[in-house]
């Protein structure tokens, strides 16, 4: 009896979905602008979910390239977008990191595994062959412990060692940029350069990294620190951010206690007082990470609460859209009452058809969100994907929208008296 009953009632709801289809292709323009909130509101779901959810992986393979546990000291706070030249004046009056202070940190850091000072020339330089000229690349000045520190190994060739660094030996390791533009076709390894007209030999090729936040890891070549500071003595004497020092620690777990016994030895060797903040920056791969995800964290809950809009006012136009219903299909509710219809028959007709229409739009949402995120994986190589707990909410939220702006109808049509429906002209 028990499945008897429930087989009526799935052939109710098939009849009723059926129907509400049937209205839908009848009335296509009205359909199409009572979708729209909702089409709109999981579309901007889908593709808020996507792009957050590629923007995080993006963001956490970039920074895995450079090592997830690098804790790195500078000078100035990390500064981000068109004023990051504007450094404040409390910033600028602080004392220079040395190279000093990365050599005392490399003797009393015992749970580094590689600490790596490092100056940086990101001025235009001319770097070229006799023939081919490299596209401006960014000059690091390094020591050995470089490629430990910052996921920097070779691909071909080999990387700086200490006699290098020693002897300020002309030697240089390139980007993958810089070696595809000045050996396209041969092997670079052994080969002469110039940079800005003084002659280097090139040692090694660094594997390729990809690019980040639309700039090139890649764009750069590795000279010895020592050399660096005999090429461009002004960024060593000149007052700037003059040194970076990069560290890891030996065993992940350490990571924290890492940074905390790196901030001492600064603070103990830069004479700083309990009470003193510290005068110079830390950096942190995994800090950066947190940065960014709150930063797309904002943007997505904005652009949800935007897509949360668009459904109240897709729910609005559906609920219209079905009291309209109720009253032109008034003797159609009647002559199902008098012939045996129940008050549930009648509401589950209208809040199928909610559902129904809902539903569809929730479908063509998803699918253009996923169109979108299919686009910018394409057209931009961007990892954007959308989980499938996103594409299920996104139908959930639709038909819930359906039920909630289909009740109050519902409900109405149920109540009407059958005899004064019949009656209604």
């Amino acid at each position: 009896m028990a499945t008897r009953s429930s087989s009526r009632l799935r052939l109710s709801w098939t009849e009723n979905v059926r129907f509400a289809l049937g209205a839908m292709r009848a009335q296509k323009l009205r359909t199409f602008l009572t979708l729209l909130g909702v089409v709109a509101g999981v579309a901007t779901v889908i593709m808020m979910v996507s792009f957050v959810a590629g923007f995080d992986r993006s963001v956490t393979t970039a920074f895995s390239r450079f090592g997830t546990h690098l804790v790195q000291f500078q000078k100035y706070e990390p500064r981000f977008g068109p004023d990051h030249g504007n450094v404040p004046e409390d910033q600028r009056n602080r004392r220079d990191l040395t190279l000093e202070d990365a050599m005392e940190l490399k003797r009393l850091a015992t749970l580094a595994a590689a600490v790596s000072p490092e100056r940086y020339y990101g001025r235009p330089v001319e770097v070229r062959t006799r023939r081919e000229n490299a596209n401006t690349p960014v000059i690091v000045g390094a020591m050995p412990d470089y490629a430990l520190a910052n996921n920097g190994y070779v691909q071909d060739g080999r990387f700086l060692i200490e006699a290098d660094v020693n002897h300020a030996a002309r030697v240089t390791v390139l980007g993958t940029d810089v070696a595809d533009s000045l050996f396209p076709h041969q092997d670079p390894i052994g080969r002469p350069i110039t940079i800005d007209g003084r002659a280097f030999q090139v040692i090694g090729v660094l594997e390729k990294k990809g690019a980040f936040l639309g700039g090139s890891n890649d764009n750069l070549l590795i000279i010895p620190l020592s050399t660096f500071d005999e090429q461009y003595p002004q960024i060593r004497d000149g007052g700037r951010d003059t040194i970076h020092i990069a560290t890891v620690p030996r065993d992940p777990k350490d990571y924290d206690a890492l940074i905390e016994q790196e901030t001492a030895i600064l603070r103990v060797r830069r004479h700083l007082r309990p009470n003193q903040p510290n005068d110079f920056a830390t950096f942190t791969s995994l800090g950066m990470m947190d940065n960014f995800r709150q930063i797309t964290g904002g943007v997505a809950a904005v652009m949800i609460l935007i897509a949360g809009i668009a459904l109240v006012v897709g729910g609005v136009g559906v609920m219209n859209i079905m009291l309209v219903n109720v009253t032109q299909r008034t003797r159609e509710i009647g002559l199902r009452k008098a012939l045996g219809a129940t008050k549930r028959d009648v509401a589950v007709q209208f809040l199928a058809e909610a559902v129904t229409l809902t539903g569809v739009g929730g479908a063509v949402g998803i699918a253009l969100g996923l169109g979108a995120a299919l686009i910018a994986r394409l057209a931009f190589d961007f990892q954007a994907a959308a989980p499938l707990w996103s594409v299920l909410v996104g139908f959930g939220v639709s038909t819930a929208v359906g039920l909630s702006a289909g009740l109050w109808p519902a409900i109405k049509a149920a109540r009407k008296d059958p005899i004064e429906a019949l009656r209604y002209e």
